[in-house]
């Protein structure tokens, strides 16, 4: 959607990241229109596991976020080393979790968690990144028609770590999150993600078909609890997650 800098905010004299919505972009009513909404969306939520947004502003008709600025990796960057160790993996998937469950309080759904979009702080926080997918979970006769479109018939997310429902275009909610949590979860005690393919369609069969998690490739010392609570999060459909 844009560019993000490093900035100095001198009213507070704190540095920052603004994110800049790229002008081909923002001529675009509906990514501007997503690009307000994950601002709105994230402002919506004050906890230590979310990236705080502190003002969306627009600047010779440009829609500008500025936000906290982090210093540390991505979990996809970390991941690129190989798996993570059990203890570890556990401790990041917990304050993702926290952090999914204060946005789902607050009715919000991110429908794009992934490595990517987790990020390890050099002070050992773990912070989920950007909710530009996020939705409100509101009935679609009380949204715009854009948005509606967003909700119900269209694909959003990243192969991979999409749920069933959302894969088929579905009506989601915050149990397609938790699935995409123990996607992450598993990538990060193996190493690999848990459903791949060569093209878009093998990677949406095998999520759609391929019902087993591999427990074998987990660390050995990883104990028998973890393993169960990883697989019981691909139970599918994902309606049934709890």
């Amino acid at each position: 959607m844009g560019e993000v800098y490093r900035a100095r905010d001198l009213r507070l004299d704190r540095e920052v990241a603004i994110k800049v919505m790229a002008p081909h972009v923002a001529s675009d009513p509906e990514m501007r229109r997503r690009f307000e909404t994950e601002a709105k969306a994230v402002a919506a939520l004050s906890h230590p596991g979310i990236l705080s947004i502190y003002e969306l502003v627009v600047v010779d008709g440009v829609p500008v976020a500025v936000m906290e600025l982090l210093e540390g990796e991505s979990l996809r960057q970390r991941l690129r080393r190989g798996s993570i160790e059990w203890r570890e993996a556990v401790r990041i998937a917990a304050a993702v979790s926290e952090g999914l469950a204060a946005a789902h309080a607050k009715g919000v759904v991110h429908r794009d968690l992934k490595p990517d979009n987790v990020f390890l702080t050099s002070g050992g926080l773990v912070k989920i990144l950007d909710f530009g997918l996020a939705l409100q979970r509101l009935d679609t006769e009380t949204l715009p028609a854009t948005m509606a479109r967003t909700v119900q018939g269209t694909i959003l997310g990243t192969f991979g770590y999409m749920s069933p429902e959302q894969v088929l275009g579905e009506r989601v909610d915050g149990r397609s999150d938790v699935f995409a949590a123990g996607c992450v979860l598993y990538e990060m005690l193996t190493g690999k993600p848990l459903f791949s393919g060569a093209t878009p369609q093998e990677i949406i069969a095998s999520v759609l078909h391929d019902t087993v998690t591999n427990v074998d490739a987990f660390d050995p010392k990883s104990p028998p609890e973890l393993r169960a609570i990883d697989s019981r999060t691909f139970s599918f459909p994902a309606s049934r997650c709890r």
